[in-house]
């Protein structure tokens, strides 16, 4: 027989099991002003039908504009090459798109010809809806260095300016977004690691190329620099 003791503790005992998983979720992270969401590289040339598609990069767009509300500091960049890049593989005789070759700054990955300056696959997706964002920051426009990071060329020392942008507005932590996770979205958290922010890369709000392993690189290069690794329903947009 059920007595009314028994029940309540039974009661008790599924509600405190339904509790936990609530208890044990950490809050979501609240953007304030020393907040800043950098937006990165969410161009024509990455997304499908470009000369440098990254799959499924067009599912990163909705999920920016979601996010991108709740931060009163947003920073996009673009990829601004030259023709006749370094960084192309048509640039070097011989060489196919992913090989990867030294240059005086180090180990170069070849790229099919993407992000030239002034053409519409340099343009920002016309599907992004940040009309509060506050700078485009343009990298990349160095025929003879390549330049990932939103911060720092690929010498690790010509810096965009980013880090003094941001300081001058007391942001303490970024977080990231965008194209593609493994390259311009890692070193750009690598670097604002360098330059004394706190960093979190937006995992679904992003996308990877993952060539040779890079995916799983970056991911164990940025988890070592200290980088947090949080998804879109981790912030309070």
């Amino acid at each position: 027989m059920v007595t009314r003791r028994r029940a309540l503790k039974g009661l008790g005992a599924t509600s405190i099991a339904a509790m936990v998983p609530t208890a044990l979720r950490a809050a979501p992270i609240k953007p304030d002003d020393a907040s800043a969401l950098l937006v990165i590289d969410v161009q024509n040339c990455f997304l499908p039908g470009g000369s440098l598609a990254v799959k499924d990069g067009e599912q990163v767009v909705p999920v920016i504009n979601r996010i991108a509300k709740g931060f009163a500091n947003v920073v996009m960049t673009q990829d601004w090459h030259t023709a006749g890049h370094v960084s192309f593989a048509s640039t070097h005789s011989g060489k196919k798109p992913f090989e990867t070759i030294s240059l005086p700054y180090g180990k170069q990955v070849l790229w099919p010809d993407h992000c030239v300056q002034g053409t519409e696959g340099a343009s920002l997706s016309k599907d992004l809806a940040i009309p509060h964002a506050g700078l485009v920051i343009r990298k990349g426009f160095n025929k003879n260095v390549d330049s990932y990071s939103a911060f720092t060329e690929a010498d690790g020392k010509t810096t965009t300016g980013l880090a003094a942008y941001l300081k001058a507005r007391k942001v303490k932590r970024v977080f990231l977004a965008g194209l593609a996770t493994d390259f311009c979205v890692a070193w750009s958290a690598l670097d604002a690691r360098k330059a004394g922010f706190e960093a979190y890369v937006i995992e679904d709000a992003c996308r990877g190329i993952d060539t040779q392993g890079s995916l799983a690189k970056a991911w164990a290069d940025m988890t070592k620099a200290g980088v947090k690794r949080i998804k879109s329903d981790d912030i309070a947009a």
